[in-house]
């Protein structure tokens, strides 16, 4: 009985339940940690308009600490006896920081400009339905952005074929794209409403909840698009 008992530890659910929870306080904490240069210069940023290329040089380093927390998230095991975040969340890091910041950049760049031009409209001279065009453009580039983080994060291709692939499963798993756009909501309004803080707080289980919603599109890349 001692032997079925002690085959048992770490696998049952309130084992799972506290390995999960050791897990997303671990990668959360090393999350901040790996972005804390660029979330550093933020807090010295000002509300400014005129900031906004900086801002989006400032949330470089986040790229690949949120790569880095979504490998750490997708390889967590459920045994609590066999848990290594620290040493996965690491690894995560160095296999995907090149990759993570390929794509990230350009995003970026891309998104800066669309919020610089939001903020200037008025100046453009452009009928009012530009802004509408241009906020919608903005909407879809974060949410290729989410599918293209998920990509790189558990995947190596190139990042050409991981932009073609995130703006592929756009359209072809609507449902994944659909709570990928609820998770950027809830940050926009958790933001707006209450802090910009709470989501980087947060990070850790907004990046599980991102992973759950994109599981169709983990699951047919591994079938139809890996050797």
């Amino acid at each position: 009985m001692s032997g079925a008992r002690t085959a048992d530890f770490g696998t049952g659910a309130l084992s799972r339940a506290a390995g999960l929870i050791h897990t997303l306080v671990t990668v959360e904490a090393l999350l901040l940690l790996a972005a804390s240069p660029g979330l550093a210069g933020l807090l010295l940023l000002g509300p400014d308009p005129a900031n906004l290329p900086l801002a989006a040089g400032c949330l470089l380093p986040l790229g690949p600490a949120l790569s880095a927390a979504l490998y750490a998230l997708h390889h967590r095991t459920g045994d609590l006896t066999d848990l290594h975040p620290a040493r996965t969340y690491v690894r995560g890091w160095r296999l995907n920081a090149l990759p993570a910041l390929k794509l990230w950049t350009p995003l970026l760049a891309w998104l800066t400009v669309i919020a610089f031009t939001l903020t200037h409209f008025s100046a453009t001279g452009l009928p009012g339905w530009w802004a509408v065009l241009l906020g919608g453009i903005g909407i879809g580039s974060l949410l290729w952005g989410a599918h293209a983080l998920v990509l790189t994060s558990l995947f190596t291709f190139r990042a050409r074929d991981t932009a073609r692939l995130a703006g592929y499963f756009l359209f072809r798993h609507p449902r994944a794209t659909l709570g990928a756009a609820s998770l950027l909501l809830l940050v926009a309004a958790s933001t707006a409403l209450l802090t910009e803080a709470l989501p980087a707080l947060l990070a850790a289980p907004l990046l599980l909840s991102l992973l759950h919603s994109g599981r169709p599109v983990i699951t047919e890349t591994q079938e139809d698009f890996t050797a």
